[in-house]
């Protein structure tokens, strides 16, 4: 792996950060892109990149002789449709659903020419299952499902794999900040939303680390990766076996 160069955005925290930091451990000479610049500064032997993921323009400015891409940067926003800010929705599918498309359009032909390559998308286990009042997030990521496995039956004669990623809810800064959001939603505190809305529909009780979810990328990046490709990986603590 110490000749490949990976891409990883919303890489400043949480699952990014997480994986970022993996691949640098096998070696991948990580380009770690955020918008949170003190975020990327406390990550280890990785190139960091300030650069806002929503402006679909300057994208082109990033890095394209990638090996790796890892598209995880995301937000959220909790509210019913009637009161969803439509500039809001419009925001969250450009970040995540624009702009993965446009990073793996402008990094498949390095991919191709090396007859290698790895696309890792990390949806949610929202990119399989809705839920109430995340009309955005759950839009983009079954949008990101549908990419994927586009990239997938088009890239498999070049050698490049995409999968999707599907955790459940990850001790991130994305989800302790849904708590509130959530807790006026529903009427509730923050400790019964995380025991009553976020961990009530899984069978293992608490939250995933981080470090689960970069441990199942990097298997993805790795040397027995070559025929999986067009699938989606759950790590939902048992949500999706209802």
């Amino acid at each position: 792996m110490e000749t490949r160069r990976a891409l990883v955005t919303g890489a400043a925290s949480g699952i990014g950060a997480a994986c970022a930091q993996r691949l640098a451990a096998d070696g991948v000479h990580v380009i770690a892109v955020d918008h949170d610049r003190a975020g990327l500064a406390a990550l280890d032997g990785v190139e960091a990149v300030v650069a806002d993921l929503s402006d679909l323009e300057r994208l082109s400015e990033l890095p394209t002789d990638i090996d790796i891409l890892v598209n995880n940067a995301g937000v959220q926003q909790v509210a019913p449709i009637e009161q969803f800010p439509p500039e809001r929705f419009s925001y969250i599918i450009r970040l995540m659903l624009e702009a993965p498309f446009r990073l793996i359009r402008q990094t498949l032909p390095h991919m191709y020419g090396a007859g290698w390559g790895r696309v890792v998308n990390i949806s949610s286990v929202h990119g399989l299952r809705a839920s109430p009042f995340k009309a955005a997030y759950v839009a983009a990521k079954h949008g990101l499902e549908g990419l994927s496995k586009v990239v997938a039956l088009e890239g498999a004669t070049h050698g490049v794999t995409s999968n999707c990623v599907n955790p459940a809810y990850v001790r991130t800064p994305l989800v302790t900040a849904q708590l509130a959001d959530q807790a006026a939603t529903h009427g509730l505190s923050e400790s019964e939303v995380l025991d009553k809305v976020l961990l009530e529909p899984v069978a293992v009780k608490r939250l995933i680390e981080p470090a689960e979810v970069a441990e199942l990328v990097a298997m993805l990046c790795g040397p027995a990766s070559a025929s999986i490709t067009g699938s989606s990986f759950v790590l939902d603590g048992g949500w999706t076996a209802h």
